[in-house]
């Protein structure tokens, strides 16, 4: 039995090479979906527009044209202006860097999180487990998103990270529960009682042999974490509760313009557009990636169905 144990321990650095085969597997079938190349194609040009597009204009976002109020979209103004004569394009790519970063930040801090916390759960057991899990059952009943609208307005000093942090705080629980699950069936497999039986620490077989084996989930996890992120703030900072003025969001400049749509339509269907934009190239990745690191999935999804092999019966004379 010992000698099984050393030789599974073993196991993994004599096959250096195999995770990145999987990794060239996965990045192949990744390519050949045609949606998530279009998600992704998506993501990038909407990354570069957030972030190189404040240089492509010569106005500021909170810098006001009083010559030009509620001017439609020109020339001078690509996008138009608002009712104090600020750049709605200017605008619009600094709300979209800016509901970028929150979600990029809240889905790494979430997911960090949640694999830290679940895999804890599931691989110690006991009175950790149960703590933990109480922990997370605890957060799962308080309603969220009221009570970042509760405890938003006592932190406006703090700025916006205190509002990523919030939104993480909040968003962690079912996916450490997924964690937490896949990690009870893991801490039996082999090569893991092989990691103990040599001595080696419990946060290493952590770190080195439970969460690579849940990678694949959370690489999935945090990339739809993002589209759901952006959505949160856009929500939150709608009704008052996320980013502060002078600063935009989309979700500020949605609500700023949601009143005057009708009449002015380039002060909310520019941040609308792109925010369903980013949305449904999100969900496109996410697919993609499912497919691309869980080939089961796509089978299942499309599985042919089977034609009947049995002879329709004639009808007696």
């Amino acid at each position: 039995m010992s000698a099984e144990l050393a030789a599974a321990a073993r196991q993994p650095a004599e096959e250096p090479a195999a995770p990145r085969g999987r990794v060239r597997l996965a990045a192949a079938r990744l390519r050949a979906s045609r949606g998530a190349v279009l998600g992704l194609a998506v993501l990038v040009l909407l990354f570069l527009l957030a972030f190189a597009g404040p240089y492509l204009t010569p106005w500021d976002y909170a810098a006001p044209d009083y010559g030009s109020l509620r001017q439609p979209p020109s020339g001078t103004h690509w996008f138009g202006t608002n009712g104090l004569g600020q750049d709605v394009f200017a605008q619009t790519v600094r709300g979209l860097q800016k509901s970028l970063v929150i979600g990029l930040l809240v889905a790494v801090l979430s997911t960090g999180l949640a694999s830290l916390v679940g895999a804890c759960a599931g691989y110690f057991g006991g009175w950790t487990d149960r703590v933990l899990t109480f922990l997370v059952d605890l957060l799962l009943i308080f309603p969220a998103f009221l009570v970042i609208a509760v405890l938003s307005p006592r932190l406006r000093g703090s700025g916006w990270i205190a509002f990523v942090l919030l939104l993480a705080v909040f968003n962690w629980m079912v996916t450490a529960r997924v964690v937490r699950s896949m990690t009870r069936s893991l801490r039996e497999r082999e090569f893991v009682a092989a990691a103990r039986y040599m001595g080696v620490g419990p946060f290493r077989i952590i770190w080195r042999h439970v969460l690579p084996n849940v990678s694949s989930f959370l690489i999935i996890d945090a990339t739809v974490t993002v589209g759901g992120a952006v959505m949160s703030e856009a929500a939150l900072s709608y009704f008052g509760f996320g980013v502060r003025p002078p600063d935009v969001s989309l979700g500020t400049l949605l609500a700023a313009g949601a009143a005057d749509a009708p009449v002015f339509p380039w002060l909310f269907y520019f941040a609308a557009g792109l925010l369903v934009l980013f949305v449904l190239a999100v969900n496109l990745v996410g697919d993609g990636l499912r497919d691309a690191l869980d080939p089961t999935a796509a089978a299942g999804r499309h599985r042919p169905r089977r034609r009947s092999t049995t002879p329709p019966r004639r009808s007696s004379p």
